[in-house]
């Protein structure tokens, strides 16, 4: 067994622990749950009670790590994890296109195959997201310039993408998964250090914001929905500083979320509408952080142009 050195003149709870093994001697009372080390009694952990400590290490975990790895600022990438890399759209498409020739008359065939055409279609949604890491990692290299590092919630679809882009450009990005029934698999993209998974959305949220220079939201569903509005609420309640929120697509998202009609209602003011910027590209999406932040692409670092 390694031997665990003291620091200090109290013994730190790594030390305690490494001596529980091998364990005391058995008796009754060494073998009752209650005579285990608090901090490694998993039954004790996971009571109801202990909630409160749960959320705190589910806090504190992720954020010493990224201190450790140096991680100053970040850009979160948002986006549907069902959004399919180019090299496996054909194949849902050709799936889809069998089961409406095996039923040719099934309305839900039909329909499913109008669905797998259309998801082939938001492919370019996965290259955007790609590129767009790919540049950012890039541009941040140079530490002069910006210490932006990728940010996703870790699973497949547009987090694949953004975190694949990263990688290829041979930087770190942070994946923070979580556990779900479906899509809980972490990407194999993200910088293996980095990757987090979380028990509870609010914390998970909140790790989303923290550091984060620029929210770069693609085409997404409910989970893409609740961390867009969060983030767009804390902005205009001024909870956080403004920061930009970059929206991929403006037919997706005017279609989606029409602030127009907001406004009208007298529900959003009519300056809520500058929270938000269309893009279309990466390259455009990298232009629109530059500017907000000046940065001096011929090799100077910028200046914030707001506070």
């Amino acid at each position: 067994m390694t031997k665990i050195p003291r620091r200090g003149p109290l013994p730190s709870a790594r030390h305690e622990a490494a001596k529980q093994a091998p364990p005391p001697r058995e008796t009754p009372q060494t073998l009752s749950p209650s005579y285990r080390l608090a901090f490694e009694d998993v039954d004790f952990l996971l009571r109801q009670d202990l909630r409160p400590v749960r959320l705190q290490l589910e806090l504190l975990k992720p954020e010493l790590l990224q201190q450790q790895h140096g991680i100053k600022s970040t850009v979160a990438v948002f986006g549907s994890a069902r959004v399919p890399a180019p090299e496996q759209a054909g194949a849902l498409v050709a799936a889809a296109e069998e089961e409406a020739r095996r039923v040719p008359d099934d309305a839900k065939a039909a329909a499913h195959l109008g669905v797998a055409r259309r998801m082939a279609a938001n492919t370019r949604y996965y290259e955007e997201a790609r590129r767009f890491a790919q540049i950012v990692t890039t541009a941040c290299a140079n530490r002069e310039l910006c210490d932006f590092v990728v940010k996703t919630g870790g699973g497949p679809g547009i987090m694949e993408a953004a975190n694949r882009g990263a990688a290829e450009a041979g930087g770190k990005s942070i994946g923070l998964n979580i556990v779900l029934s479906t899509e809980q698999e972490p990407n194999a993209y993200i910088t293996p250090e980095l990757c987090f998974r979380f028990h509870y959305f609010a914390i998970r949220k909140m790790h989303f914001l923290t550091r984060s220079k620029a929210l770069v939201v693609f085409p997404g569903g409910f989970g893409t929905l609740d961390e867009l509005f969060e983030a767009a609420t804390l902005i205009q309640t001024g909870k956080i500083d403004p920061i930009p929120i970059l929206l991929f697509g403006r037919d997706y998202w005017e279609r989606v979320f029409n602030i127009d009609v907001l406004i009208d209602e007298g529900m959003a003011s009519p300056g809520d509408k500058d929270l938000f910027t269309f893009v279309e590209t990466a390259e455009e999406a990298w232009a629109a952080i530059v500017d907000f932040y000046r940065l001096d692409t011929n090799g100077g670092p910028g200046r914030p142009s707001r506070p």
